[in-house]
């Protein structure tokens, strides 16, 4: 057997690499990796579909990627046959109609916000925000979200909700941002993270004043968590107990480890697909 990685484990890194913002552009501008992506969403295992899918998003919350992308062959045929196939779970077809409308109105959107540049990184948030009214995002500040292990515990909790589309952690300040479907109330996550008994959750929201507001949710909240039976398994990146918290970090915010690997991810993916 050699070394080399199979197409879940490249397209796991992918993903954990489009989650830093400092990859984003990197990756779409990469000859090999973006057509690799659009491959990886027509794969006979739902694991790398919704992988590459988790993917795609992060890369399209860059502004200046969506005109690329949506030009690039292959995307917007993917996306709407992940859309259409009956054997795709429900969260899969969600957020493959997410990516879609996103890139489909990226040309209006830059239309529109041509002249102010000044204002684009909130004027971005506010456009991915509201371009799915079937989905919202929910911040949560984590008690108890220490190390690598809890993490994974907190992962497997929601993952278990029906309705949760895809988080991000960010581990520094114990937060994790949770995209999840409209008509799901954030307690059901501040139960599901209860459940673990050594985390609780906190929901982050806006003031008026646009401050930052930490509310508690409910301990004796009677909302009915949902089970998920459908989601395929996701698979966290490995870390080394013995791996620093910063360290981990780090891996995923340097650009220059991310040009790196792309190279070994893009020969794998020629090697893969181009025969």
């Amino acid at each position: 057997m050699s070394g080399e990685p199979d197409a879940l484990a490249v397209v796991n890194q992918l993903r954990d690499l489009a989650a830093d913002p400092l990859n984003r552009r990197v990756i779409v501008e990469d000859q090999g990796c973006l057509p690799g992506l659009i491959l990886f969403l027509d794969h006979p295992n739902p694991q790398v579909v919704y992988s590459a899918l988790l993917a795609v998003r992060y890369l399209a919350e860059c502004h200046a990627n969506r005109e690329k992308m949506k030009g690039e062959l292959g995307m917007m045929l993917s996306l709407q046959n992940v859309m259409q196939k009956g054997t795709s779970p429900g969260e899969t077809k969600l957020l493959a109609s997410e990516i879609y409308e996103i890139l489909q109105n990226s040309s209006s959107a830059e239309a529109e916000q041509a002249g102010a540049s000044a204002s684009c990184r909130r004027k971005a948030q506010f456009f991915l925000g509201a371009t799915n009214k079937r989905a919202k995002t929910v911040v949560l500040q984590i008690d108890g979200l220490d190390d690598s292990t809890r993490r994974s515990l907190c992962e497997e909790a929601l993952l278990k909700i029906k309705g949760v589309i895809s988080f991000t952690f960010q581990m520094a300040v114990k937060r994790c941002v949770v995209r999840i479907r409209s008509d799901l109330k954030a307690e059901a996550l501040g139960t599901a993270i209860a459940s673990t008994k050594v985390m609780k959750a906190q929901q982050v929201m806006r003031g008026e004043d646009g401050s930052e507001i930490v509310i508690p949710f409910q301990e004796d909240s009677d909302v009915v968590v949902e089970q998920n039976v459908n989601l395929p398994d996701y698979l966290p990146e490995d870390e080394s107990p013995s791996q620093e918290q910063h360290k981990a970090v780090t891996r995923l915010g340097s650009v220059q480890d991310g040009v790196t690997w792309l190279s070994t991810a893009a020969n794998f993916l020629s090697r893969s697909f181009y025969w």
